[in-house]
């Protein structure tokens, strides 16, 4: 039970058709067509893959895994926020799901033509002793394990979890109980395939992939210990030739920036991935996916930098000046712990006229304004796919942003050199912060999104 989805294909200004990669596989003749295998065997209809509405492919995609419930072998997505996202969503559907089982008809809120048509061959009857099995399971108070009990025979997790989305591994071991590994078997991108995970078993924190040399050709841009950019180096220009080093000249524990020449046409494109060298195999040198460069914060496809993030904030604190309020200090955090996960931001507030006061609606609109300001993939996917719920922002208390600065002192950091992070990944600087939340406040509504043809 593999949950594949589309996107809408777009155009831009002047008529150019686009899309993304996922999608311009899923719809190409390489997977319409693909020689049937019980590898590529999957529960989810083609018909339910290709429809463009992301809620009426999710429930049918979960319907028809679990009409095979006693059939799967392996559960996946490509990322693991997609797997949980599906998790939630099922156990807000389930039932209605069983119902469908049931009386053996599709809900009426299936519109797409060709998922009714898919979905009535797979409900081909009723079966109430399958649906009352699911719905004995759905209806525990407890869901950990649930991934075990509704798919018994499955082997392992397919997804991938490294970079940002191991934020999601902790969810998906309560929802499988630790029973089924996590396994993230590859390495690519939309521009190129990089490598393989030779041991797919592996701990997630552990996965280190295998570049393929005849997939194109890679070189690296040398990084500090910590993974930065050396300061003679701009984020976006090209980087001489002499600072780059071949695949065969990696050292092991450092840190690099993958460059790529692509048999499509791209000659040595910063693909933008930090990578640290983990040891070889034979004389292939492994890697270890650290993270995005500049990427601070991401819930699902958003990759928010820390350029985006200030630029958004600035306009957004224009609204308290009016009120005589100064945005002292913010910093931020991608909250996963519900699905679907969202931005929180922590603001320092300082009144100026003790006289004035702020209110809550005003707070609220300096959410919608962040959430406007940041990049089209945020605002696809907070406003069309729901995959990132409402923008947060959490307002502490006078001097909590002293105790984060001593905080980190205390951890061994310079004053000299100190910088409020604007992302926080310590859980000991989260709950030092959420100590110290007098209120918060979330977007009323979603933000502002058209597709680019529209």
């Amino acid at each position: 039970m593999y949950l594949y989805f589309v996107k809408a294909e777009l155009s831009t200004p002047c008529g150019l058709p686009f899309r993304t990669v996922l999608t311009s596989y899923y719809k190409s003749k390489h997977f319409k067509c693909r020689t049937r295998d019980p590898f590529n065997d999957f529960t989810s209809p083609d018909q339910a893959i290709l429809c463009n509405d992301s809620n009426q492919s999710m429930y049918c995609q979960l319907l028809a895994g679990l009409v095979h419930r006693h059939q799967v072998m392996r559960l996946g997505a490509v990322f693991a926020s997609a797997l949980l996202r599906a998790t939630s969503f099922l156990e807000r559907k389930w039932a209605q799901l069983c119902n469908d089982i049931r009386t053996g008809h599709l809900d009426l809120s299936i519109i797409d033509p060709a998922c009714r048509s898919a979905m009535m061959s797979i409900l081909s009857s009723p079966n109430p002793d399958l649906a009352d099995e699911i719905e004995s399971i759905c209806s525990r108070p407890s869901w950990k394990g649930i991934l075990c009990h509704l798919w018994p025979r499955a082997k392992y997790i397919e997804a991938v979890v490294t970079g940002s989305m191991a934020q999601y591994i902790p969810p998906l071991e309560y929802y499988s109980a630790g029973k089924l590994p996590l396994v993230c078997t590859m390495y690519a991108s939309s521009e190129c395939y990089f490598g393989v995970n030779l041991k797919p078993i592996c701990d997630p924190a552990e996965v280190a992939f295998t570049l393929l040399p005849n997939m194109g050709y890679f070189e690296f841009l040398p990084l500090g210990e910590n993974g930065a950019l050396a300061m003679d180096i701009d984020e976006e220009e090209a980087v001489p030739n002499d600072r780059l080093v071949d695949l065969v000249n990696v050292k092991v524990g450092s840190y690099y920036e993958l460059v790529v020449t692509t048999f499509s046409g791209l000659h040595r494109y910063r693909i933008g991935d930090v990578l640290q060298v983990t040891g070889f195999h034979n004389q292939a040198p492994q890697f270890r996916f650290i993270c995005r460069r500049n990427v601070v914060l991401s819930v699902d496809n958003d990759k928010t930098n820390e350029e985006d993030l200030h630029r958004s904030i600035t306009t957004a604190k224009k609204l308290l000046e009016p009120y005589n309020a100064l945005l002292v200090e913010y910093t931020s955090y991608a909250d996963t712990s519900s699905v679907p996960g969202h931005y929180v931001l922590f603001w320092e507030i300082q009144m100026v006229d003790s006289a004035t006061s702020i209110d809550a609606k005003l707070l609220q609109e300096c959410c919608v304004t962040v959430e406007e300001e940041l990049d089209y993939v945020y605002r696809q996917c907070r406003s069309q796919e729901k995959t990132i719920g409402p923008l947060e922002i959490r307002v502490v208390e006078p001097g909590t942003f002293e105790a984060l600065m001593d905080l980190f002192i205390s951890q061994g950091g310079s004053i000299n050199q100190y910088k409020t992070p604007r992302c926080i990944k310590s859980s000991t600087a989260l709950k030092l912060l959420n100590s110290h939340a007098l209120a918060s406040f979330s977007s009323p509504r979603d933000p502002k999104w058209v597709p680019l043809n529209g």
